[in-house]
C-alpha cells in the first residue's frame, strides 16, 4: 500500500528543550555554559508521514536516557530483550568516522591504525577498533521545500538520486522535505525508484525550519536505522527562519544521541540572494557539519550540484572508522572535546575531519536493582 494513502505518526522527539544547555558557541566552536530557554509553549520538532497532522508531542517528554529502543542493545544503546531492558557493557565506546586530507585537499586512503592518535580533553586515548572499508550507511536526505527552492528542485532531486546510486549497494535511505514542518516522503529503502517517487511529493512553499528537521531526522535515525554508520545530508538555499529549536539545541541534541554525521549543501547563489544572510547561512551550515564530523559544500550554480553530491558520496565511502573507550568516567558527564591526528612518512601535514566532541550517555546503576555479571556482556534493568 502506498505510503501516502496512510496516516501514521512516526514519533515525537524527546528534546527536553526547557533543560537543554548549549553545546558550543556555534560560530566559534568554543564551549559555553548557559543557554537561553525556550518558552514553555514552544512546539517540539517531529517528523510526520504522509502530510497528515499528528498529535502534539508530549510537552514533558521522557529523559534522553530512558529506555525506548526495541530489540538487542548495540554499543551505547539501551534495548529490550525478553521483556527486559539491557545495556551493553561497552556502552561508553566512542566511535568516530574520520576523513583524512593532505595539504592539497586530497583524501588519503592508505593509513593504518598506528598512524592515528586520538585525544579526549587533551588526554591520549587507546584505539580499540580500527576499520577502513566501505561500510553500509543509513542516510537521511533532507530537502528544503521552502518557496525559494522551487526552481532548484529538479537539479537537487537528480543529485540526491545520483548520490544514492554511487553509494554502497547495502545502504538504506529515507527522504524528508521540510519547510515550516518536516515530513517523511519515503521511509528507509535502497530502491531508487521508491526514492524518486518520494521526491515527487515535495512541493515548494513556506519557511525554512532546518534545525527542527535535523533534530527530528537524527532522532528517527537513532530509533530506526539498520546500520551504526549514519549520515544526514541537508540541502537548503537559505538560513533557518521557522524552527522551534535553536542551532545550539540542535547540535546538542544530535551529540546527545551520539548522532549522525551531517553533510550540508548550501545553494547560496542567485541574483536575489542577500549577501549578509548568505554569509550567516554559510557559517551555520559549516558549524552544523563541523560539530558532527561532516563537511559543508557550496556549489556556485545548479550545474555544480551533481558534482558536489558525487563528492559527498565518495567521502562517505572512504572514511576511517575509529573507536576507543574513554579514560574519563561517563558518570562525570559534561561535554568531551575530541581531537584526532594522523601522521605518516613522506605525506607532509595531514588534516583529519571528524566530530569535535560528544556528551557521554550516563545510566545510573543505582536505578537498577539487579545488575548482571559484567563478564556476561550486559547489565539488566527492569522497566
Amino acid at each position: 500500500m502506498h505510503l501516502r494513502s496512510r496516516s501514521l505518526p512516526l514519533f515525537a522527539v524527546a528534546l527536553a528543550m526547557l533543560s537543554w544547555p548549549a553545546s558550543a558557541n556555534v560560530l566559534s566552536g568554543q564551549a559555553v555554559a548557559t543557554q537561553t530557554q525556550k518558552p514553555a509553549s514552544a512546539a517540539q520538532p517531529s517528523l510526520t508521514i504522509d502530510r497528515d497532522p499528528i498529535a502534539s508531542p508530549d510537552p514533558d517528554p521522557p529523559a534522553a536516557s530512558a529506555p525506548s529502543a526495541q530489540g538487542p542493545a548495540g554499543p551505547g544503546q539501551i534495548g529490550r530483550e525478553n521483556g527486559k531492558y539491557t545495556l551493553r557493557t561497552d556502552a561508553y565506546e566512542v566511535r568516530l568516522n574520520a576523513t583524512v586530507l593532505d595539504q592539497g585537499g586530497k583524501s588519503i586512503l592508505t593509513l593504518g591504525k598506528d598512524d592515528f592518535h586520538v585525544y579526549e580533553d587533551g588526554v591520549p586515548q587507546t584505539i580499540t577498533s580500527f576499520r577502513h572499508e566501505d561500510l553500509p550507511v543509513s542516510i537521511g536526505l533532507l530537502i528544503d521545500s521552502s518557496g525559494s527552492m522551487y526552481d532548484k528542485r529538479a537539479a537537487v532531486d537528480d543529485a540526491a538520486l545520483n548520490l544514492i546510486r554511487l553509494s554502497n549497494k547495502d545502504d538504506e535511505a529515507f527522504v524528508v522535505d521540510f519547510s515550516w514542518e518536516a515530513f517523511i516522503d519515503q521511509d528507509f529503502t535502497n530502491d531508487i525508484e521508491k526514492l524518486r517517487q518520494g521526491l515527487t511529493y515535495v512541493k515548494s512553499s513556506g519557511g525554512t525550519a532546518v534545525y527542527d528537521a535535523l533534530v527530528a531526522s537524527a532522532d528517527y535515525l537513532t530509533k530506526n536505522a539498520k546500520h551504526p554508520k549514519q549520515v544526514l545530508l541537508v540541502v537548503t538555499d537559505g538560513e533557518d527562519n521557522a524552527s522551534t529549536a535553536s542551532l545550539e539545541q540542535a547540535i546538542r541534541r544530535i551529540q546527545d544521541l551520539d548522532g549522525p554525521v551531517i553533510y550540508s549543501m548550501g545553494l547560496l547563489f542567485g541574483e536575489d540572494t542577500d549577501k549578509r544572510e548568505s554569509r550567516h547561512a554559510r557559517r551555520v551550515l559549516e558549524t552544523l557539519s563541523e560539530q558532527t564530523g561532516g563537511a559543508a559544500y557550496f556549489p556556485k550554480s545548479l550545474k555544480d550540484v551533481d558534482a558536489v553530491a558525487a563528492e559527498i558520496a565518495k567521502d562517505i565511502r572512504t572514511q576511517y572508522t575509529i573507536a576507543y573507550h574513554s579514560t574519563k568516567s561517563p558518570t562525570l558527564g559534561g561535554y568531551r572535546q575530541v581531537h584526532v591526528e594522523a601522521k605518516a612518512k613522506n605525506m607532509g601535514r595531514l588534516s583529519v575531519r571528524t566530530r569535535t566532541g560528544y556528551y557521554p550517555k550516563v545510566v545510573n546503576p543505582k536505578d537498577d536493582a539487579s545488575v548482571n555479571d559484567p563478564q556476561q556482556g550486559s547489565a539488566t534493568a527492569h522497566p
